[in-house]
């Protein structure tokens, strides 16, 4: 009875693998298009036609948080110490305390104070055509460091190029 009951449940977990590996379940491919997987960013670089540059510049707003300050005051709280003597049955504990003087600091809530928070980071950005020689393979937008779209944005229209992304998309 007990090894029915096993041999079932284990049939149970082999179904349940197998349709969730047939399903994708595992595999991460985070639902993109057979165009998208193949555009991804190889550790070689991408090479391609320049097509078109992008700069996305950084934008920032003023917001306000509150502003904490360290207020510290003097505090005292009770030491417990114990001495031991003597052996076997002649064992004796002696407790005292003694009161410990020490500063008690917080982060305390004074007022507001104004930042400029980042709403949305700088990007360099370039599209690609034909990119790894694939001429289906069109309007693939890379992103880039400063210094590699520089070097893109000189580079003329419909150029070959090759450089390592730092992401795909923009």
């Amino acid at each position: 009875m007990i090894d029915a009951r096993r041999l079932l449940v284990a049939g149970v977990t082999a179904l349940l693998v197998a349709g969730l590996a047939a399903c994708g379940g595992g595999s991460g491919d985070s639902g993109q298009s057979g165009a998208a997987k193949a555009a991804q960013a190889s550790p070689d670089g991408v090479r391609g036609l320049k097509d078109t540059v992008r700069h996305v510049s950084r934008k920032t707003v003023y917001a306000t948080r509150p502003h904490l300050v360290r207020r510290c005051r003097p505090a005292t709280r009770q030491v417990r110490h114990t001495s031991r003597s003597g052996s076997g049955t002649h064992r004796t504990t002696r407790v005292w305390y003694t009161t410990e003087h020490y500063q008690s600091c917080t982060q305390v809530r004074k007022g507001t104070e104004r930042y400029r928070r980042v709403v949305r980071q700088e990007r360099w950005c370039v599209s690609l055509d034909d990119v790894d020689g694939v001429r289906t393979q069109d309007d693939v937008w890379y992103e880039v460091d400063r210094q590699t779209y520089g070097q893109v944005l000189d580079a003329g229209d419909h150029a070959p190029v090759r450089f390592v992304p730092a992401g795909t998309g923009c």
